[in-house]
């Protein structure tokens, strides 16, 4: 009930939007007719989206502008489904292909999915495990922005939908329609006994070759992302009416302008909106003017607009233009659109938030000397990227008796800093991330704290906090502290010094060496103690890592594209990165202080501890994964996590002189995996449970590790910090009853083991209840909303590292004009196909349907497809000659007479230049892709997996969104 209070409570702002009254859309929520939903539209086909409802397996499919009823991408809105007699069959179904492939989900997901690997920003080390990146092979539309007909992909690419969703939105319209009332009666209806969804999700199971459709019947919460269009104007048809509006004019003695007269088209550049229509008189001055002046430059110019309206006689919604970014060929523009696309603001710190700094020169009160345990005589040391500024974490390890070492973790305490509620706070909390750039970042606090007070920087007194464990060699863990303290980090090691420490390759004799690219050294250690130090962390996170996959855990690591800028911020060169052994040395802590942190807020406050749960795999598309392996002789156990690492390991083995086939299966395994997300131990949507993280195979986890960049961290560490503070009030007054019980309760809420009793006695809470409030932790209603605003915000920075991602990579093929590169065949049919590019481990489509001087056969027996080049201009297909594209738009057709593939490269280096014509095209910079990469030749015969010539290019910029083009590379006399 207090659900569909909240929900009906943002309804009633706006009832004037709904196919049923309020009133009836309420007892349809309450009868189990209607569900709550979130709605994600097809990224290659805007008439198709799929509404994700939590507790079903599978989305449903909502096809056509009638049944969207004007929803948009991100809306979470209200939909009844259809009786299953209606439903369509799953595209791809069908157990007895052979031809089977991968489903393609990411064009229409909001982001990467988050799972077992970490991010490549400054602070790469980091959470990895639960913060799996897949999105690095990159989906984006066509250059034609067209509509594909998935029924003609046979195999996994068929397919489109979303998994994952972002829960923070508003309210706008929706689009009624009376042309469905008489389908009312025949949609699926759950009965009134509270288990609607759970029915629903039996009756989908007991069709599972079918797809449950729908339609939208209300928008609950309009999506932040009508507020944040991008796209181009399409000025040139008003210009060319006003000037013949000036004519008339003349004749009428008085000046008609285009300013004072209808619309102007907007074309978003995310596929999965719709064009929009702009009022010429709502239009900011500055784009009155150019095109009162005629410019038809205007249409070159990024704008940002909002969707103010859509009226239900529309198919197509109102926008209004904001402003203008510059020109879309500008990547300072683009870095623009993406951040205001995605709600970042990349302003300033309020004068508010940075006058809650403290003053310089600053150094540790006294009374925080006298609170914390002092840990600067303790060698303690960073592990970070070399470019990192804003350093959260360090490391430490003493060797005890008996083989058992103790391990210590020491985060920066920021919290110190953000205290609860201050401009500072709301600031911080606003923004819940530091966001990352191409060669800088938006952060989440000040400079003067992320890079400086709060930075674990060498050779200064910093506070923390910090988690010792006692770890014996079986990796088991004996004893474990938690508590704030103040400790001096001897040395920055980068990773690539912690990996010449654990190969050996560090020579300690050699000064030279070590003045030149090493650090500088501080206080009273040697580079004996660090180096000793990181051999025996070394050890030991190998022995946890062992642990943690032989406990359930799972890995999916996938190839990365990093990079590499000139002195002026231009990519000129890319290469692919991978995990050192330095990198989990690092993840393993961070891995197990987050895990130890959730255990104790949540043993603490049980119903106020913000955690980080990761659900279970979406079980159809698992068992799809597992079908595709099993087809092409891989065999693949999904019946566990632990089974599905060790089967994909056992896979790795297998495909050992085929890299690039593992890579694309790895990308591939991701996809069936949720995204992990923050939520409230309070929370009744998890009262019976789900809070577990699958991919690490634990109960409890949340992030404690990053507070300079993490808002839920600070949280977490206000929580840790009322916790010890409650231990020690509880102490104190057992203390006073009991002085000889100091040993048996001085830890009685950190310690490994704690009596169920003594944690909820009276005096225990109470104590808990006064240090919360003093510590300001948030209570169950206020940290469900703050974790579902860190969720978005989280995506958002994803999106925003994907798109900047993106942006490089076309900066860099814009440079080099062409680039050739080998692609593995991983979709195919009789219209287009879908591949993988392994220079840069992207995924495309080339669509050779309806293609002038192309003869395309597709045959069916053995899903084979072959390309062939004719003289005819046109194909023997009944359709308009304005549908034909020429065949340069999907071949790259060479003559060999005439291409040299042999040149040799000195050749090339000779030229200042480096340009050669290649079929009417300029080819400069990286020529290598030419020397290495063979044309095919007609006729071409592709199958699925296969590996085919291609090359790419940059597409759009002044003239449209960015994309990366791909045609086939063939060679050719015709």
């Amino acid at each position: 009930m207090r659900c569909l209070n909240y929900i009906f409570g943002s309804i009633l702002q706006l009832n004037r939007y709904f196919l049923f009254s309020v009133h009836d859309l309420f007892f349809c929520f309450q009868r189990g007719d209607a569900f709550k939903a979130l709605f994600r539209v097809n990224a290659h086909n805007r008439l198709e989206a799929y509404c994700k409802i939590d507790g079903v397996q599978t989305d449903v499919l909502i096809s056509g502008l009638v049944d969207q009823n004007r929803a948009v991408e991100g809306d979470t809105v209200a939909i009844v489904i259809d009786p299953p007699s209606l439903w369509t069959k799953m595209k791809g179904f069908n157990e007895n292909a052979n031809h089977s492939a991968l489903i393609d989900d990411r064009a229409c997901r909001p982001e990467a999915v988050e799972f077992a690997r970490g991010s490549s920003k400054g602070k790469s080390k980091l959470d990895p495990v639960d913060d799996y990146d897949c999105s690095r092979n990159y989906s984006v539309s066509a250059e034609k922005r067209s509509y594909y007909d998935n029924e003609s992909l046979v195999g996994e690419i068929a397919h489109l939908e979303p998994t994952e969703v972002s829960e923070n939105c508003y309210i706008n319209g929706y689009h009624p329609s009376t042309s469905h009332s008489s389908r009312v009666d025949y949609s699926v209806s759950v009965s009134d006994d509270g288990n609607a969804v759970e029915k629903l999700s039996a009756v989908v199971s007991s069709f599972s070759s079918k797809r449950p459709t729908g339609r939208v019947v209300a928008v609950i919460e309009s999506s932040l992302r009508r507020d944040t269009v991008v796209g181009f104007l399409s000025v040139k048809q008003s210009i060319y009416s006003r000037e013949s509006n000036k004519k008339e004019s003349r004749k009428n003695k008085h000046r008609l302008t285009a300013l004072n007269r209808g619309y102007i088209m907007l074309t978003p550049n995310d596929p999965k909106f719709t064009k929009m229509t702009v009022p010429v008189k709502d239009l900011p001055e500055c784009i009155k003017k150019r095109l009162d002046s005629g410019d038809a430059t205007v249409e070159m110019d990024l704008v940002a607009a909002r969707i103010v309206n859509w009226g239900e006689e529309s198919y197509i919604p109102e926008a209004h233009v904001i402003h203008m970014f510059g020109r879309g060929s500008d990547v300072e523009a683009q870095i623009a659109a993406i951040l205001f696309e995605n709600s970042i603001d990349p302003s300033e710190f309020s004068s508010e938030a940075l006058s809650c700094l403290p003053h310089i020169p600053w150094k540790v009160p006294v009374e925080e000397l006298q609170k914390r345990r002092d840990l600067r005589n303790l060698c303690v040391f960073t592990i970070d990227p070399a470019t990192a500024t804003d350093l959260d974490d360090a490391l430490s390890v003493e060797g005890l008796s008996d083989g058992v070492f103790r391990v210590g973790v020491h985060i920066a305490d920021a919290s110190y800093f953000v205290l609860p509620d201050t401009a500072l706070d709301i600031d911080a909390q606003m923004r819940s991330t530091s966001v990352y750039l191409l060669r800088s970042k938006l952060p989440m606090l000040p400079s003067l704290l992320s890079e400086n007070l709060c930075s674990l920087n060498p050779g200064a007194d910093r506070l923390a906090f910090s988690i010792f464990w006692d770890i014996d060699p079986a990796g088991e863990v004996l004893d474990r502290w938690i508590g704030r303290t103040i400790i001096k980090s001897c040395c920055k090691l980068s990773h690539e010094h912690a990996q010449e420490i654990i190969d050996g390759a560090f020579d300690i004799h050699n000064s030279i060496s070590i003045g030149n690219h090493w650090p500088q050294l501080h206080g009273q250690f040697e580079w004996l103690d660090v180096i000793g130090s990181v051999k025996s962390l070394h050890e030991i996170s190998k022995v946890l890592k062992e642990n943690r996959f032989t406990r359930g855990a799972l890995s999916l690591e996938s190839p990365k594209v990093d990079f590499i800028f000139d002195e002026d911020g231009v990519p000129y060169d890319s290469v692919f990165s991978e995990q050192q052994e330095s990198n989990f040395l690092v993840e393993e802590f961070m891995l197990l202080a987050n895990r130890t942190a959730a255990e104790v807020i949540t043993r603490a406050y049980p119903t106020s501890a913000l955690l980080r749960r990761h659900p279970e795999p979406n079980v159809r598309k698992l068992k799809e994964f597992e079908m595709f392996c099993n087809k092409h002789g891989l065999h693949l156990d999904i019946s566990s996590c632990d089974h599905l690492h060790h089967s994909l390991e056992h896979i790795k083995r297998e495909l050992e002189y085929d890299s690039v086939l593992f890579d694309i299966l790895m990308s591939y395994a991701a996809r069936p995996m949720q995204l992990a997300a923050y939520f409230c131990s309070g929370d009744f949507n998890y009262a019976n449970g789900g809070w577990g993280h699958y991919a690490l195979a634990i109960p409890l986890y949340t992030h404690f590790t990053s507070p300079i960049r993490r808002y839920p961290d600070i949280i977490v560490h206000r929580t840790l910090a009322a916790t010890i503070e409650a231990e020690e009030m509880y102490w104190k007054q057992r203390m006073l009853q009991k002085p000889k019980g100091e040993d048996a309760v001085i830890r009685c809420f950190t310690s490994i083991c704690v009596d169920k009793d003594t944690m909820e006695s009276p005096e225990a809470q109470a104590a808990l209840s006064a240090a919360a409030a003093k510590h300001g932790v948030p209570g169950t209603e206020i940290l469900t909303d703050l974790a579902g605003h860190c969720n978005e915000r989280k995506l958002a920075s994803r999106r925003v590292k994907d798109a900047l991602h993106k942006l490089c990579m076309w900066n860099l093929l814009e440079k080099k004009e062409i680039l050739f590169s080998e692609a593995r065949v991983l979709g195919l049919g009789p219209k287009f196909m879908s591949i993988y590019i392994l220079k840069l481990a992207i995924e495309r489509r080339i669509n050779y349907d309806e293609v002038e001087g192309l003869k395309v056969e597709w045959l069916e027996n053995t899903s084979a497809l072959v390309l062939t080049q004719f003289l005819n201009k046109r194909s023997n297909k009944r359709s308009s000659p304005s549908k034909f594209r020429p065949l340069n738009e999907v071949a790259l057709i060479t003559d060999p007479r005439d291409l040299k593939l042999e040149m040799d490269l000195s050749e090339w280096d000779d030229k200042e230049d480096g340009e050669s014509q290649l079929d009417g095209e300029i080819l400069k910079s990286d020529v290598s892709g030419i020397i290495n990469v063979e044309p095919a030749v007609f006729p071409l015969t592709v199958r699925l997996l296969s590996t085919i010539p291609v090359v790419l290019h940059a597409v759009g910029g002044d003239d449209g969104p960015l994309d990366i083009g791909t045609r086939l590379y063939i060679s050719s006399y015709l």
